[in-house]
């Protein structure tokens, strides 16, 4: 059982119960699920991720204290901290985890301000913009288990995905660094005698070109550690991985240095064939600059057509 069945799980024997039973008033204002931060709202979760922030709790978004005053509120918090603290063998932590807690009572506008810098989920141009990508997967991943207004539910609903005038803005300035990266810059490095730097252009084009693949997904790129694991899942050349896998963890010398450019030229083959195929891009090399500008150039809103093409990068 991975920690999102755990929750639902523990929720129905004591969270349902708890609302319906104890907080009749509140059961129809509030909403209440797993989801944020955490390898667990991912479905990411295994054996090595029970060492620290895994149990069977769950978070609960209350509306505005104009709805639900700070007394209620409060009473809800201490109803929920004396639920059973252990459950299928998982025992509840006393200690809220670094960087605040992930479950109990909290505003939802509290929760979405905190994801996204919008306490309704309503973003402007620059928010979608600069807002990392893996806080918006935050805000919209794991499961809710119980809406009562449906208030999160419509906020999760809006920020499912990215626009489609920003995921165009985004992928052009990913496009535009991968192309600059490599084999670019990793052909200069390697004429100046330089394999680390060299190894650090493939990083960036690797990096670059990954949240490629995830916006021609349609996608939110997670935090970069479970960034592989998310793109193997993928639709859309989840193949790549393995290549990207292939450029970051050998070296650069002699003949294996040219071999890797090959492979390069390859992803950007594949990239330049699935824009053409969405209709991003109508470039027919595999020059993800050009195919960068033709993806910018489609943008419908002039406002953000004319932003800086790599301001969403």
């Amino acid at each position: 059982m991975n920690g999102l069945e755990l929750s639902r799980a523990y929720f129905e024997a004591y969270g349902r119960p708890l609302l319906e039973e104890r907080f009749p008033d509140l059961a129809p204002l509030v909403c209440a699920g797993l989801f944020g931060s955490g390898s667990e709202c991912l479905g990411f979760d295994d054996d090595v991720s029970r060492d620290h922030d895994f149990d069977p709790g769950f978070a609960i978004l209350l509306p505005s204290e104009d709805v639900v005053d700070r007394r209620r509120a409060f009473e809800l918090e201490r109803a929920y901290d004396k639920l059973p603290r252990e459950f299928q063998g998982v025992e509840r932590p006393r200690l809220a985890p670094v960087g605040g807690p992930r479950r109990g009572v909290m505003r939802t506008a509290d929760f979405f301000r905190d994801k996204t810098g919008s306490p309704d989920g309503v973003l402007t141009v620059r928010q979608w913009l600069e807002v990392p990508s893996h806080l918006l997967g935050e805000a919209v991943n794991g499961a809710v288990f119980h809406d009562g207004p449906g208030e999160v539910t419509r906020i999760r609903e809006s920020l499912a995905h990215y626009p489609a005038d920003i995921r165009r803005k985004k992928l052009a300035g990913h496009l535009l660094l991968a192309a600059q990266a490599a084999p670019y810059n990793v052909e200069r490095c390697l004429r100046h005698g330089e394999p680390a730097a060299a190894q650090m252009a493939l990083f960036a084009f690797v990096q670059h070109a990954m949240s490629a693949i995830f916006l021609l997904n349609d996608a939110y790129e997670p935090f970069y550690k479970w960034g592989f694991r998310a793109l193997r899942r993928l639709p859309v050349l989840a193949i790549e991985a393995e290549l990207f896998e292939y450029l970051i963890t050998t070296g650069n010398d002699g003949q294996l240095a040219h071999d890797k450019l090959e492979v390069v030229e390859g992803i950007a083959e594949d990239l330049a064939r699935e824009l053409v195929r969405q209709g991003l891009s109508d470039v027919s090399s595999a020059d993800l600059e050009r195919h960068a500008y033709a993806v910018n150039d489609g943008i419908a809103d002039g406002g953000i057509r004319t932003l800086h093409i790599l301001v969403g990068a």
